[in-house]
């Protein structure tokens, strides 16, 4: 059965997820690291998308990205995942594929998700156990940047974060308080089903809005209930003549 075309949207941020096959390590050192980071910002120049957060794992990648054109993720993506393996394959003697599958994506609701994603990218190596036990402790994430002020050309701050204070200073004081509550687990849930699944993570109106703009369904169809049932029909906004 053909894929569906993925949800995008100019100017509406995405979380993207790619993975290394079979869950094995794409990273093995610090050049490594650097050198996907470098061709990063080549990309996201060249095909107009702007990254807000990210996160480099051993086995996967994390990014909050926004694309100013309906092609752009993809293309970045393209590019991004062709020269990575050419060079890893290069410096590690190996052939084939490094990538398991397309990448994973979601259309991000900015109003009440930009920021909470921003933490869930960005605390990968915490929830990772064994790892560090603070995002600062983590080289390879926007943490340093979004929260610390470090100079980074791969991240340009969302309005949403601007919003945060009225100075550099202000802002990174306020987005560093964010991370001293934990996410709590339904929402830890609700990005991951939302960016595996590849529906839209956001509230029902939300989705109802993006659903009407792309005239396609957005999110899963409820489960249980009498189908037939008068509550389960007009819950689900069926009507039948």
């Amino acid at each position: 059965m053909a894929r569906l075309p993925r949800f995008v949207i100019p100017g509406q941020p995405q979380h993207v997820i790619v993975r290394g096959i079979n869950r094995e390590p794409i990273f093995c050192r610090e050049e490594d690291y650097r050198f996907y980071l470098e061709k990063l910002s080549y990309a996201c120049n060249k095909y107009q998308c702007d990254v807000h957060a990210y996160v480099l794992m051993t086995n996967h990648v994390h990014l909050l990205i926004t694309p100013q054109t309906e092609d752009g993720i993809g293309k970045v993506m393209q590019a991004l995942g062709r020269y990575y393996v050419q060079y890893f394959n290069f410096h590690y003697q190996r052939t084939g594929t490094l990538w398991e599958g397309r990448y994973k994506s979601t259309l991000i609701d900015s109003e009440t998700y930009l920021l909470t994603c921003c933490r869930y990218i960005e605390l990968n190596p915490v929830r990772t156990q064994g790892m560090v036990d603070h995002p600062s402790k983590y080289p390879w994430s926007s943490y340093h940047s979004n929260a610390l002020g470090h100079d980074d050309i791969n991240v340009k701050p969302h309005d949403h974060y601007s919003q945060l204070g009225n100075t550099d200073e202000d802002r990174q004081k306020a987005y560093r308080a964010l991370f001293k509550s934990p996410i709590v687990n339904m929402t830890l849930n609700e990005i991951r089903q939302a960016t595996n699944k590849a529906w839209l993570l956001g509230n029902s109106q939300f989705k109802q809005k993006i659903e009407k703009h792309l005239n396609r369904r957005v999110a899963p169809l409820p489960r249980g209930g009498d189908r037939k049932s008068k509550a389960y029909k007009e819950r689900n906004g069926i009507n039948r003549y």
